[in-house]
C-alpha cells in the first residue's frame, strides 16, 4: 500500500508520476534505523584493541582466519561473521564504518532516544519533525508537488514526518477496496477542492506498488523477525530504482536490544545481523543502475556496555557503530577516531568519539548537495559545532 503523507497525517494513495516526473535529485539516500540499540563492538569488533578479550569475555568473537572467525578490515577492527553478505562492498570501497558514534545526547531510554535521534537533537525542545523531512525541505518546496521521500515497511517514522509531503509504502496485509466503491467515492468527493483533486491522482497512480513490486509487492516474510528485513529492503531498493519513482527513503529494523542469549558467532544477535546485511545486499541488487548514485546510512540510538551482563547479553550503553554503504561512497576505511576501551565511560561503556550528525552532514552536503547554512540553521538547528565528516562520498 502507498500513501502520501503531509504534516504527519494521512492524505490518499500516490500518484508517482503526476509529482515525480521532474525530481530535482537523480541521487539516492537510504536511512535505516535500527532500532533497540545495535552492539558495535559485536558488529565491528575492534579485534586489535588489547583489552577488547578481556573486557568481552564470552561475547569476544573469534580472530579472522579461525574457524568461523571474523571478516578482516583493518589492523585494529574487523567485521562480524553475520555480516559476511556486505563484506564484498568493503573490498570495492563501497562500504565504511565509524566506530564510536553517538548522536549527541546522554539517556538510556529507548524512547526518550529514538525520538532525539529522529529529531536530529541533543536534547528535548519540542519540536515534532525530523532531520530527514528537513532536509528534504531543503531539497523540494515544503508544499509543492513534488514528493522525493518514502518510508518503505510501515508507518511513517519521526525522522520522515514533518511539513514536506512523503509517501509510505508497506507490505499488503488489509483488504482493499473494490473498484467499485473506489469510483463511488471518486463521484461523492468529485466536487471537494481538496479530497477530489487528491482521491483523483491517487486513483490514477495506485497501480504503481503492483507495476513496480510486482508479485514481490505481495508475501513474503512479513512483520517481526531477522528475516523481516529483507523484503522491505528489496522493495525499497525496486521503488528508488525506477526513473519516476521517490529519491529518499527510511527504513526501520528491530531487534537489536540483546539484554539476555546475545550470542557471538550464533544467537539472537548474529540472525539479526545476517538479517541485515541480507536486506542492504537485497536493496543494493534491487536498485540495479541507480545504486551507482546511491548511500545508505544506518544508525541506532545507542551502544550496549562492554562487558556480558549475568544473563548472557549486554545493556544499554553509549556509542555504537554508523555504517555507510552505497556505489556513491568513498568505502574500504574506517572513519571517525577510536577512543579505545582502556578508559570507558562511566566504566561500563564504550565513549563516544564522533557524532553520528557529523556523518549525516557529510553526506546530505556532498551528496545531496545541501549547502553548510541550510543544515546548522535548517536541518541540524542545534549542532552547529558539529562540522560534516569529510571524504565519505566519492568525489
Amino acid at each position: 500500500m502507498l500513501q502520501i503523507f503531509a504534516l504527519g497525517a494521512a492524505a490518499l494513495p500516490f500518484a508517482p508520476h503526476a509529482v515525480l516526473a521532474a525530481a530535482p535529485t537523480e541521487r539516492r539516500f537510504v536511512v535505516v534505523l535500527l532500532r533497540g540499540a545495535l552492539d558495535g563492538l559485536a558488529a565491528v569488533p575492534p579485534l586489535g584493541d588489547g583489552h577488547y578479550r578481556e573486557l568481552r569475555g564470552s561475547l569476544a568473537l573469534p580472530a579472522v582466519g579461525e574457524d568461523g572467525g571474523c571478516l578482516a578490515l583493518d589492523p585494529v577492527f574487523a567485521l562480524n561473521p553475520a555480516l559476511a553478505a556486505i563484506h564484498s562492498y568493503w573490498a570495492k570501497d563501497e562500504l565504511l564504518f565509524v566506530h564510536a558514534a553517538g548522536n549527541g545526547y546522554r539517556t538510556r531510554s529507548h524512547f526518550d532516544a529514538q525520538d532525539l535521534m529522529e529529531a536530529g537533537l541533543a536534547a528535548k525542545t519540542g519540536q515534532s519533525d525530523g532531520w530527514l523531512n528537513r532536509a528534504l525541505g531543503v531539497i523540494q518546496p515544503p508544499l509543492g508537488d513534488r514528493r522525493l521521500g518514502i518510508a518503505v515497511g510501515g508507518a511513517v517514522p519521526l525522522l520522515l514526518r514533518g511539513k514536506t509531503r512523503v509517501a509510505s509504502w508497506e507490505p499488503p496485509g488489509l483488504a482493499e477496496a473494490s473498484p467499485e466503491f473506489l469510483t463511488t467515492l471518486a463521484g461523492l468527493y468529485a466536487g471537494d477542492p481538496l479530497l477530489g483533486p487528491a482521491l483523483g491522482d491517487g486513483l490514477r497512480g495506485q497501480s504503481i506498488s503492483a507495476a513496480v513490486l510486482g508479485d514481490g509487492g505481495k508475501g513474503g516474510p512479513q512483520g517481526f523477525g531477522p528475516k523481516s528485513f529483507r523484503p522491505v529492503a528489496e522493495a525499497a531498493g525496486r521503488l528508488l530504482g525506477v526513473p519516476d519513482g521517490p529519491r529518499i527513503a527510511a527504513l526501520e529494523m528491530t531487534g537489536w536490544d540483546t539484554h539476555v542469549g546475545q550470542g557471538s558467532t550464533a544467537g539472537r544477535l548474529a540472525q539479526n545481523l545476517e538479517g541485515l546485511a541480507d536486506g542492504l545486499q537485497a536493496l543494493a541488487m534491487a536498485l540495479g543502475p541507480a545504486w551507482r548514485d546511491t548511500v545508505i546510512v544506518a544508525v541506532t540510538e545507542f551502544g550496549r556496555t562492554v562487558a556480558v551482563n549475568g544473563t548472557g547479553g549486554t545493556d544499554h550503553g553509549t556509542a555504537s557503530v554508523a555504517l555507510v554503504m552505497g556505489g556513491a561512497v568513498q568505502g574500504g576505511a574506517m572513519h571517525g577516531d577510536w577512543p579505545g576501551l582502556g578508559s570507558l565511560e562511566e566504566n561500563r561503556d564504550l565513549r563516544v568519539a564522533t557524532d553520528a550528525r557529523a556523518v549525516i552532514k557529510g553526506v546530505l552536503r556532498d551528496h545531496l548537495g545541501i549547502d553548510r547554512a541550510a543544515l546548522e540553521q535548517r536541518v541540524f538547528p542545534d549542532a552547529a559545532a558539529v562540522k560534516p565528516m569529510d571524504g565519505l562520498i566519492r568525489a
